[in-house]
């Protein structure tokens, strides 16, 4: 399985510690960079807005992920690590920028040129407190607003060594933590053996990626068909975003830190009797989830329309895919319930409105913000969050086999949180949901409400489908 959590639920075994840090010399040819026309993703934008505003916060705001393996050996080699890590930073464009807000106000991009930078191991002796580890991983790697706000360690033992890379969520999203941890593995197993296959595809540009969105979002008016589309879900909403059902007892006057929860949802034979029910109306496991988001609201809160949003990769081509950055926009899935429980009839109008949803892929939800007049009647203020339920299936990505094997984790560290986040990830032999939600008695009380009914919802469908 793989591990999903927050960095304080890290649980590394004692062993010798090695990071992998910018180089003194490389930081000061850093902040030399010259400006990049390439703007930040729409995405980037928000996200470095929300991290100054916030900026005074006596914890990091922003977010860190950390990946995590296990290899099956102890006799680690720190040169060929140490060069499978520069070339895995000169293979994705984007960690060789960094961003500042100019003059104007407008956020700057600048590029780093690929020969100078230069990431050095640090012997840091032998840990044998979980805590010092994850300590040390969050005060080392610094913030957005940093060049080299990404590091690498590993943690020797005898038989076995952790590998983990820490990166500031700037540069990356879950696929391309999956694509971090698939590269430096085979980056490195190119360096200790030469004759090993090359895996990898040729990578595309980040900043490429950057540019073509803002061209294309430039264009749009309050009278583009996709703008309009989302203004329209938007008014059909009470001309707000959507929001989580019950209650998370959120206080104003603090800072709400990150709680988190994962659960098994199905194994694998439970997961193809929910598929196969879905298939029979139509519809895929992916509208099979929000037709039980949809009716786990209704019995919850009596709801009679179902607004949600998904997070999906934007990547469209070859070397897209085998590219590490943030390729992702958000979505909207929304469809009328009336009175109907019907988990049948649901599930096909929650598959008809995702694949709605996906036309809306290149309309940039920030972008429709920022087209909003001062004086409009939709509910949508600077830093706006919302609720969100995103779905991967490990399944097809290439190397998951291993998973299991490699003990691989992802965790997240306890940032600010205003919302209920949830991931389904499909696996090989089981489908866990995580939540990262506020930390507060309510949040974990509503939490909990929701996940147990959400559960429920899941298992009636399948176990409907299995007799």
């Amino acid at each position: 399985m793989v591990d999903f959590g927050l960095i304080d639920e890290w649980e590394p075994a004692p062993g010798l510690l090695t990071s992998w840090v910018a180089s003194p010399e490389s930081v000061a040819r850093a902040r030399l960079a010259p400006v990049h026309p390439a703007p930040p993703s729409h995405q980037q934008e928000q996200y470095l807005r929300l991290a100054s505003r916030h900026a005074a916060a006596e914890f990091r705001y922003s977010g860190l992920c950390l990946v995590t393996a296990e290899i099956p050996t102890g006799d680690l080699n720190r040169d060929a690590m140490t060069r499978a890590v520069n070339a895995f930073l000169s293979r994705h464009d984007t960690f060789r920028t960094w961003f500042r807000t100019g003059a104007d106000g407008t956020i700057e991009r600048h590029l780093v040129p690929e020969a100078d930078v230069e990431f050095v191991s640090v012997d840091c002796g032998r840990v044998d407190d979980p805590r010092t580890v994850r300590d040390h991983v969050q005060k080392t790697t610094p913030g957005p607003f940093d060049w080299d706000c990404f590091t690498f360690g590993t943690i020797e033992r005898e038989d076995s060594t952790t590998v983990y890379l820490a990166v500031d969520h700037l540069h990356t999203d879950g696929f391309g933590q999956y694509l971090s941890g698939f590269d430096l593995a085979v980056l490195y197993t190119r360096e200790i053996w030469p004759d090993a296959p090359d895996m990898l595809s040729p990578a595309a540009s980040y900043l490429d990626y950057c540019t073509v969105e803002r061209t294309y979002t430039e264009q749009m008016s309050l009278t583009s068909p996709g703008v309009r589309k989302w203004l329209e879900l938007l008014r059909g909403n009470e001309g707000r975003l959507p929001s989580f059902p019950l209650d998370l007892g959120r206080r104003t006057d603090v800072y709400n830190r990150s709680a988190h929860h994962t659960v098994t949802l199905f194994d694998e034979s439970t997961a193809s009797d929910f598929e196969r029910r879905c298939r029979a109306n139509g519809a895929e496991f992916v509208g099979g989830i929000f037709a039980a988001a949809a009716l786990t609201e209704q019995e919850l809160i009596d709801s009679d329309y179902y607004f949600g949003m998904t997070p999906v990769s934007t990547r469209a081509t070859a070397a897209e895919r085998a590219s590490v950055g943030w390729y992702v926009t958000l979505l909207p899935v929304a469809f009328p319930l009336g009175s109907t429980t019907s988990f049948d009839r649901i599930v096909t109008l929650a598959q008809h409105s995702y694949e709605n949803g996906l036309r809306l892929a290149p309309t940039s939800f920030q972008r429709v913000v920022e087209l909003l007049p001062a004086d409009s009647d939709l509910d949508l203020r600077p830093g706006w969050s919302c609720p969100m339920i995103s779905y991967v299936d490990a399944r097809e990505l290439l190397g998951n086999e291993l998973f299991d094997m490699a003990s691989c984790g992802l965790y997240a560290n306890r940032a600010a949180s205003e919302q209920v986040l949830i991931w389904i990830n499909r696996l090989a032999t089981e489908t866990t949901l995580s939540v990262i939600y506020p930390d507060t008695p309510v949040a974990h009380r509503s939490v909990q409400q929701y996940v147990e009914r959400l559960r429920a919802v899941f298992h009636a469908a399948a176990q409907e489908q299995g007799r």
